[in-house]
């Protein structure tokens, strides 16, 4: 009898120790799942209706095209063979197999700050993705640009290898907000302006950037241009639904916001919220005069906005929440770059939809009605009434604007 009880307790205490690796193992795979999601990986490496994470998807950069690669698990066209040291190397040194060199597409210049066990965490759950044979050649930029080789000096002036280190003078939250603003969601990659080498320009950090035929609109505390007019809360509204009393996500943002943030947890949305309204720049900028009512483009763009912007956007530019993006006293508005104005006049744009907000509503395109100096003229006016302040648009600008658009596939 005692020997068949110590059999039993045998088996009962490895029956246990069995199941609690199991778990173990589930946790991990799953916190790897919601690191992918804070990175945002599916954006890049999903295309629309593809398989997940099988790549094929183009980026468009100001150097050519990347396609962003399979990373499923697939032996031969995936990253199935990737050992853990390599999947390291390329998150923490922008390394690819047998040491090739990446190029920042893949914001290894903001993975490098994640630890390595949160990595390798990912490195477990992409292990379990389905694999899909899908062979990806990457590289499609021009000559010379192609020669991964220059990355060594790319690298040498814009990245800098290392770990995230906490801010022992802030709070536990402010710094997981760090660590996921300046690490995992990169969001220096689009906000943060850039170097003709396509480098990051850190001494303005988040302070907007052109891409892919969009402005990335300022992120600091800039109370004109910036998130300065916003409440933490009205951030924490706008990255969990993709809108708020200010505005709706829409371009690569409403995929940002559908892709990741508005997975990611409360306690995570707070942090990034806490960290964005403590930190970079806090005080005005210069502010330009505003175009007077009286100049000619002010008197057509009123004309203009009247005849087809007032019944969604109001007379006064208010809009109406969680509908019609507010124009009066909008950052984006009266950002120095007017690109993303200039497109979703042209093109037209629909707003993410999320389980919190999920009408998704769509401003229609005017490039068929409206004239390059119609467009510049509106867009003035938007930008210089009730109460705003920027530099006018001109017709020149617009015209190239509906050129690219023309010309994008």
């Amino acid at each position: 009898m005692r020997r068949s009880l110590t059999a039993a307790a045998l088996f009962v205490s490895l029956t246990n120790a069995a199941f609690a690796q199991d778990t173990q193992s589930f946790d991990r795979i799953e916190r790897g799942r919601y690191l992918a999601t804070l990175s945002d990986c599916a954006a890049c490496h999903t295309t629309p209706g593809g398989a997940p994470y099988a790549g094929g998807l183009a980026l468009q950069t100001p150097f050519g095209i990347l396609v962003a690669p399979n990373i499923t698990s697939d032996p031969d066209t995936g990253i199935g063979n990737m050992t853990n040291d390599e999947f390291l190397a390329v998150l923490h040194e922008g390394r690819g197999h047998d040491g090739k060199r990446l190029y920042p597409a893949m914001p290894y210049p903001a993975y490098t700050k994640l630890s390595d066990d949160d990595v390798l965490a990912m490195r477990s759950y992409f292990a379990t993705v389905a694999p899909v044979s899908n062979r990806v050649v990457s590289n499609q930029l021009p000559f010379p640009l192609n020669i991964r080789l220059a990355m060594v000096f790319w690298n040498g002036l814009n990245f800098a290898s290392g770990r995230y280190q906490p801010n022992p003078k802030k709070s536990a939250e402010w710094n997981r907000g760090a660590y996921i603003v300046e690490g995992a969601a990169h969001c220096g990659t689009c906000h943060t302006p850039k170097t003709l080498l396509g480098g990051d320009k850190n001494n303005v950090a988040l302070t907007g950037a052109t891409l892919q035929g969009w402005f990335a609109p300022d992120i600091t505390n800039d109370p004109r241009k910036g998130i300065g007019g916003w409440s933490r809360d009205d951030l924490v509204q706008y990255l969990k639904n993709g809108t708020n009393k200010w505005t709706l996500a829409s371009g690569p943002m409403a995929e940002a916001v559908s892709h990741s943030t508005s997975h990611m947890t409360d306690g995570d949305i707070v942090a990034i919220a806490t960290y964005l309204k403590d930190s970079g720049a806090a005080g005005a900028g210069s502010k330009p005069e505003p175009v007077a009512a009286s100049n000619g483009a002010m008197r057509a763009g009123a004309a203009i906005y009247k005849d087809s912007c007032a019944a969604c956007h109001k007379d006064t530019g208010e809009g109406e929440v969680n509908l019609f993006p507010r124009l009066a006293g909008s950052a984006l508005v009266q950002s120095d770059d007017p690109t993303t104005l200039a497109r979703v006049v042209l093109h037209g744009t629909r707003a993410v939809s999320t389980p919190g907000a999920p009408t998704a509503p769509a401003m229609p395109g005017f490039d068929w009605r409206l004239g390059d100096a119609q467009v510049a003229a509106v867009l003035t006016y938007v930008r210089n009434a009730w109460g705003n302040a920027a530099v006018p648009v001109s017709a020149d600008a617009v015209a190239s604007q509906r050129e690219a658009l023309r010309k994008s596939p």
